[in-house]
């Protein structure tokens, strides 16, 4: 069996979490609320996070525009969707959710901007 002690983040108390995993049983202790217990269990079982970022922009105002993941992606992905980020550039105007990689990284979500740059 194996513990894990976690803060949650799923509410502004960030309680003190442990987690006991065995196998695919899961045990969460410490949470004042559900979404302690649904966030411990997606944290041990299936990790995921929001990448954000910047893209190049050519023939912007800005050199560049931020940017995100649409969705939460699997953690393991994250590394791969920089790989992605860095190597393209977006054409001026970009506005915010505009799609700047449709699939990133294979997982099906989409990479969009989360700023206004206008053009030149």
């Amino acid at each position: 069996m194996e513990t894990r002690e976690l803060i949650c983040i799923g509410c502004p108390l960030g309680c003190p979490l442990t987690v006991r995993v065995d196998g695919e049983n899961v045990d969460v202790s410490g949470n004042t609320c559900k979404r302690g217990d649904d966030y411990a269990r997606k944290e041990v079982l299936s990790p995921t996070r929001i990448v954000t970022s910047s893209v190049h922009v050519k023939g912007g105002e800005l050199e560049m525009v931020s940017v995100k993941t649409k969705e939460d992606i699997p953690k393991g992905k994250i590394f791969e969707i920089m790989d992605e980020i860095r190597k393209i550039t977006v054409n001026a105007p970009v506005s915010i959710g505009d799609v700047v990689i449709e699939n990133a990284a294979g997982t099906g979500i989409p990479v969009i901007a989360t700023k206004n740059v206008a053009g030149v």
